[in-house]
């Protein structure tokens, strides 16, 4: 192939992910010419409720598989905590290169962390997830709705809109934001969304073609450890919008996988920690699951 097209959001972050790609595409197949199609998302567009009431995540990528079905692009980059834990048939994720950081941060210019915050001040985010792991260590806070791309929540941060606010460590870095993260907030204090960090390339599963071009860029480790998040979610219900979280690390031949589900007012929360094979990455996710919703974790995700 000659030329590759990639279907991106518009945002930044998006636009960087993709260039990203693009770039590492380029130098790994002399005479390859990769262009950028940007497109707009009901995701980006409703930016006026949560996620999991306008239809969950999965409306950050209807639009990218959409250009794909048509012709118009040859494959797409994802952020893979935005992708739902089912695929809609005939695509596939081609390949998921190195993980970046997968902790949240908290972003404050003037409290240095939540536990240092007064009663009844306001922390933002869009996430039930991080919502709820809050809420059950900070009742105290306030949480408000956070929408819109990191600058616009940066923005709004700066505005004085909320006290504080809580986001990916793995955006501010790419986007060379680090320097206005507060404090990191570890896996023990907040633990992350399925795929958090973690880039994924999706392509029609009938484009071999595409799916030998990208197979370099896979890294068999993070692979690994976000198929087992990703089987955690699916057994629980497959919607990537619900208070759950899931992270996996492997060394070895050994995976740890931690999980948990709570309710959207962080008054129940149940977790997990599961050790198994490396090389059945769905499994352990399967197990996790199985854990989880011994524990109760169906009941409180309503499915």
């Amino acid at each position: 192939m000659k030329k590759l097209v990639i279907a991106t959001r518009r945002s930044r972050l998006a636009l960087w992910q993709a260039e990203h790609i693009k770039h590492k595409l380029e130098a790994l197949h002399a005479g390859l010419r990769v262009l950028l199609l940007p497109l707009s998302t009901r995701g980006d567009e409703l930016l006026d409720r949560r996620l999991d009431e306008a239809g969950g995540k999965g409306l950050f990528v209807k639009e990218l598989e959409s250009a794909m079905s048509e012709g118009r692009a040859d494959l797409a980059v994802h952020s893979m905590k935005d992708v739902p834990a089912d695929l809609p048939p005939g695509f596939a994720i081609a390949a998921i290169p190195p993980r970046e950081d997968a902790r949240d941060v908290f972003v404050s210019s003037r409290f240095a962390s939540l536990a240092a915050m007064p009663p009844g001040a306001s922390v933002g985010t869009s996430s039930l997830r991080r919502s709820a792991q809050i809420v059950e260590r900070f009742p105290r806070l306030e949480i408000r709705l956070l929408r819109g791309n990191v600058d616009t929540r940066l923005a709004k941060l700066d505005r004085g809109e909320y006290e504080a606010i809580v986001l990916a460590a793995a955006g501010l870095k790419r986007l060379g934001l680090e320097a206005r993260q507060t404090a990191r907030l570890e896996v023990e204090e907040m633990l992350p969304a399925p795929g958090q960090g973690a880039l994924g390339i999706e392509c029609l599963a009938g484009r071999a073609e595409i799916a030998a071009l990208v197979a370099p860029l896979a890294d068999a480790a993070t692979t690994a450890c976000v198929r087992a998040e990703r089987a955690v979610s699916r057994a629980l219900g497959g919607n990537c919008s619900l208070p759950l979280a899931a992270y996996a690390e492997a060394e070895g031949a050994t995976m740890r996988l931690r999980s948990l589900v709570a309710s959207g007012d962080g008054r129940r929360v149940v977790r997990c920690a599961v050790e198994g094979d490396a090389a059945d990455p769905l499994g352990l996710g399967e197990r996790a699951a199985g854990e989880l919703a011994r524990q109760g974790a169906k009941e409180i995700l309503g499915v």
